[in-house]
């Protein structure tokens, strides 16, 4: 059992607390958080103890790993303070916001012999994990071209002044909160992107960063990609991919933390759809108890040290785009 403190109490550091619940690959022991007041309900309703800084969990010898669920900018020292001090390491996406950063990272954990955990959940989604099959055993035939939306309004409550909307945090619009899922499930997928053009918009919200984003990309492949992420509309999850032999399409009913199915929609050279329909699945339990065995030795964990770096160059190249309006390397 991997004893774990979470760093960061914001809606999503509690979320991820209560996916663990009753885990038997590890068990959330610790909680931290910059403003410790403002989180004792939170304690007094897990019963979780609440340590006053993070400093105070690095130093209890009960903790075995962290996982760092903070604004996006304090990972790369925290991850370095948590590494010193002997921990395993948890971080939620996107893992930094440059591409030097995300190396620093990734060689660091790779040095110490770590496995850095990574919160991109979406990966094991039961639809996500169906198309990855298809894609990997051929049945797709050659990669042509993938569409995907993820998009919400649970950021409309964000406060204009609040670290999600800033430019310097979440640089182009709805990408650090949603849009790296999708890069993410591509480059898993289909391997590296090598260019990109995108735009961002400002229609209704008022957070500086924008509320509409919106990507071309294409793959070193040859491969092309398309995605959209919206931060003021009622939740969509669309996510297709486009082979010579068969399309693939998933749909959700519901944002992934509330569950609700999901559906898988398929059609061969013979033109006949196929549907199937996935139960609920708590994917971010998955995420963390896949890490959590793999940190154990008991199973290899599926994200590569790659494909980390390339998701963060990718985030990377959208933030250049969209200030520049051109086509970027990645």
């Amino acid at each position: 059992m991997l004893r774990t403190a979470m760093i960061g109490l914001g809606w999503w550091g509690r979320v991820m607390v209560n996916s663990v619940k009753d885990s038997q690959d590890l068990v959330i022991n610790r909680l931290a958080a910059r403003n410790p007041d403002k989180h004792r309900d939170f304690e007094k309703e897990t019963g979780i103890p609440l340590l006053d800084s993070f400093e105070a969990v690095l130093k209890d010898p009960e903790v075995d790993a962290v996982v760092i669920c903070t604004p996006h900018s304090q990972h790369e020292d925290q991850f370095f303070a948590a590494l010193e001090a002997g921990k395993q390491i948890f971080c939620e996406k996107p893992l930094s916001l440059t591409k030097d950063s995300a190396q620093r990272m990734v060689q660091a954990a790779a040095d110490a012999g770590i496995v850095m955990g990574l919160g991109h959940e979406r990966r094991f989604e039961s639809t996500m994990e169906e198309i990855a099959r298809l894609v990997k055993s051929g049945e797709l035939g050659t990669e042509l071209h993938a569409e995907s939306n993820f998009s919400h309004n649970i950021f409309a409550a964000v406060e204009e002044d609040g670290w999600r909307g800033s430019t310097e945090e979440a640089p182009a619009a709805g990408m650090t909160g949603m849009g790296v899922h999708l890069t993410d499930l591509y480059i898993s997928m289909f391997g590296p992107i090598k260019r990109l053009i995108a735009q961002t918009a400002r229609r209704v919200l008022k957070l500086p960063t924008g509320d509409i984003v919106n990507v071309q990309m294409q793959f070193e492949s040859g491969a092309t990609a398309f995605i959209a992420a919206i931060s003021a509309t009622p939740y969509y999850g669309r996510f297709t991919v486009f082979g010579d032999k068969m399309w693939a399409e998933a749909r959700d009913d519901a944002h992934p933390e509330k569950g609700g199915t999901t559906r898988l929609v398929t059609c061969g050279l013979d033109g006949v759809q196929h549907t199937k329909t996935f139960e609920p699945k708590n994917a971010v339990r998955a995420n963390l108890e896949a890490w959590a065995r793999a940190v154990q030795g008991k199973e290899e964990y599926r994200f590569t040290n790659e494909q980390k770096i390339q998701n963060v160059a990718v985030l990377e190249a959208i933030a250049r785009s969209v200030k520049s309006g051109n086509w970027e390397y990645v």
